[in-house]
């Protein structure tokens, strides 16, 4: 606390953690993270609280970085004034606190910057668009506690429980937000219903996609290779690359380095959201270089010109192979089984042929190589395996078929 009860602009600028009174009930509040908001602490005329005693609340004016000392002030007073007559500010003061879908959107455009992709950052605020705006989005950031996020959450919690985990968080956020900048005073409501358990436990359910057992691929391969179906085509490269299905589809000739054998993948096409090399064989571009009579910008161009073929064409072409309980991801679980059962690889070099990270965050810090030529080793035996061990893969006529 100031000494002289009243604070100046220099002040405000450089005190330190704590509450610091200005008089009349004005308090400024610096977060240990350096954070300033103002709050004004009223008696509200004739109302009781639960125990009897007069109704005292703290109300947020906004953050110092945003709200000056004279404005402080100017708002106390007319929460005190409010209060004189008995009216509870929270409900006839509303004109300085911001909705939770304004500081939500507002959030979402100051961390644009920071989010991994465009998508991601979509993703991000359409998750509140969908669950949490119906709800909560018109209401004071200010009034919202444990009862109106269980409603966002409660609904979706068990069916949808990723989701409802990816909203929490979400929430939490945007209400951790506005606390810093003075809107709130309370607990985040979202860090109180974890701790005190209110919501079921759900046991999460890994993700298995059905994989095709490594010792049936070369015969699998060979029924490839005897279609003309572009489908075919880029389902042969996903099985020997061990790509994921959007990084194969989406990629562009100007990723292929030939003479290096080298397929780049961007970062923005990656899952993780760092660009990955991809060792070629001979026998990938025994796929792919007949493709460049196409004159396309993609590899794998689909029935319309100059685009890639459809995210489900892979996955069709199974179906009518009658290829029962396979998913196309399964063939990198098919890929990473033969690794650690056939080829004995080391569990690093396998995993980041899947463009897997590897350790902690400390250990990916330190160990920064991505092993390609290791990787290129791997790829090779597994080449020689899935096309029957002669490193060899058949020509192929160019059809559009899927």
């Amino acid at each position: 606390m100031t000494l002289s009860g009243k604070l100046t602009r220099k002040l405000v600028d450089n005190l330190g953690p704590g509450r610091h009174g200005d008089g009349n009930g004005l308090y400024l509040v610096v977060d240990p993270s350096g954070a300033r908001r103002w709050i004004v602490r009223v008696t509200v005329k004739g109302q009781k609280n639960s125990k009897g005693a007069p109704l005292r609340t703290d109300f947020g004016l906004g953050g110092a970085d945003v709200v000056t000392l004279n404005q402080a002030r100017d708002r106390a007073l007319e929460y005190r004034r409010l209060a004189k007559q008995g009216l509870n500010p929270r409900f006839n003061g509303r004109q300085h606190i911001p909705t939770f879908e304004e500081v939500a959107q507002q959030v979402h455009i100051e961390r644009m910057p920071t989010w991994k992709n465009a998508k991601h950052g979509q993703q991000w605020i359409n998750t509140l668009r969908d669950y949490a705006f119906p709800k909560i989005g018109r209401m004071p950031v200010d009034s919202i506690g444990q009862p109106e996020v269980l409603m966002c959450l409660s609904p979706i919690w068990t069916e949808k429980h990723e989701t409802a985990r990816r909203l929490a968080q979400r929430i939490k956020t945007v209400l951790d937000v506005a606390r810093s900048k003075g809107f709130r005073d309370s607990e985040n409501p979202v860090t109180a219903i974890r701790d005190a358990g209110v919501l079921p436990k759900v046991k999460a359910k890994p993700k298995h996609h059905k994989a095709m057992n490594w010792r049936d691929v070369p015969a699998f391969f060979a029924d490839l290779q005897a279609r003309d179906a572009m489908a075919a085509k880029a389902l042969m490269f996903t099985c020997l690359t061990g790509s994921r299905t959007g990084e194969v589809l989406g990629m562009r000739w100007e990723e292929i380095d030939v003479d290096a054998r080298l397929w780049t993948c961007p970062a923005d096409r990656m899952k993780g959201g760092e660009e990955h090399r991809v060792p070629l064989t001979r026998e990938m571009l025994a796929i792919i270089e007949p493709l460049r009579a196409l004159s396309s910008e993609v590899v794998f161009e689909g029935q319309k010109r100059y685009k890639p073929l459809s995210p489900m064409s892979m996955l069709m072409l199974l179906r009518r192979m009658k290829v029962e309980g396979v998913t196309v991801h399964g063939f990198r679980s098919t890929f990473r089984d033969w690794a650690a059962e056939a080829a004995s690889a080391p569990r690093e070099v396998a995993e980041m042929s899947l463009s897997h990270r590897i350790g902690s965050q400390v250990e990916q810090a330190y160990a920064r190589s991505d092993l390609l030529e290791k990787r290129r080793a791997l790829m090779e035996r597994w080449s020689q395996f899935v096309t029957g061990g002669n490193g060899t893969v058949v020509s192929f006529s160019i059809s559009h078929e899927i």
